[in-house]
């Protein structure tokens, strides 16, 4: 009898580097990020962090000096071959930035928006339903659910990101991304999204670069530590936090360096 084989990880690195002209940002990096599980990529400032979120939605595409070498696989596929759909990457691997960045429309087409360019024949209660349940997942559903008409931008900053979030769940994706989504939040914000991050890891696989050290000790299944574009080590969170293998992630959970 066959046994059953374990399933591939939702994303393999391999040999990854990248390049801004002469600067190379990643250097030879090989990391497996597994499917449903919080991933919280930490280190100081040019650890290359950002640039490694960007690469795994091709992102970094928009930058014109730019340019990698090894590969990157989502769900066994090799992300950066020629004749891999971007768009449909891009919907399955979603992005939500440091800076909340909602549309200037209401908060229901700020949800929807996505939605319509890639599903034009929902119907108005199948969009409801997906603005509704979006809004739900990200935390958000509860406080605007009576104000779905007033603009986006006149709800408060974590309320903005969360709104964010909320519009790329409305997508479905697979993977979502977040850099640094908590770091000019208060305590009440950043609270509520990492509780939604918890709810959504049941349905998606999470990776985030956490504000502070302190985040990703709350948040992460797994942790990879980052310094000058080099993975210094990864493992689970809980482990690699108690009794970290390299001295020098010891010294940057301890705050010597950041």
């Amino acid at each position: 009898m066959q046994q059953n084989q374990p399933l591939p990880p939702k994303i393999k690195i391999s040999n990854f580097n990248f390049y801004y002209g002469d600067t190379q940002a990643i250097k030879d990096l090989n990391l497996t990020i597994n499917e449903n599980r919080i991933l919280s990529i930490i280190g100081p400032a040019n650890s290359g962090i950002t640039t490694l979120l960007r690469s795994l939605n091709r992102l970094s595409d928009l930058s014109a000096d730019a340019r990698h070498e090894g590969e990157i696989f989502l769900n066994g596929e090799e992300i950066f071959n020629a004749e891999y759909n971007v768009v449909a990457l891009r919907r399955k691997v979603g992005f939500v930035f440091d800076v909340p960045t909602p549309l200037n429309v209401s908060i229901f087409d700020n949800v929807a928006y996505g939605a319509r360019l890639m599903r034009p024949k929902k119907t108005k209660s199948e969009l409801a339903e997906l603005v509704e349940q979006s809004l739900i997942k990200a935390a958000l559903w509860d406080e605007v659910k009576d104000r779905l008409k007033a603009p986006g931008m006149s709800l408060s900053g974590g309320q903005q990101q969360r709104l964010c979030v909320a519009r790329v769940l409305a997508l479905n994706p697979e993977v979502i991304l977040l850099d640094r989504p908590c770091s000019g939040l208060d305590p009440i914000s950043t609270a509520k999204i990492e509780e939604s991050l918890s709810v959504l890891k049941e349905s998606l696989t999470v990776v985030i670069a956490p504000h502070s050290t302190q985040q990703a000790i709350r948040i992460s299944d797994d942790v990879a530590f980052m310094l000058k574009g080099e993975l210094i080590e990864d493992g689970v969170g809980a482990q690699l936090f108690a009794r970290p293998q390299d001295p020098r992630t010891q010294d940057y959970i301890a705050g010597k360096f950041g």
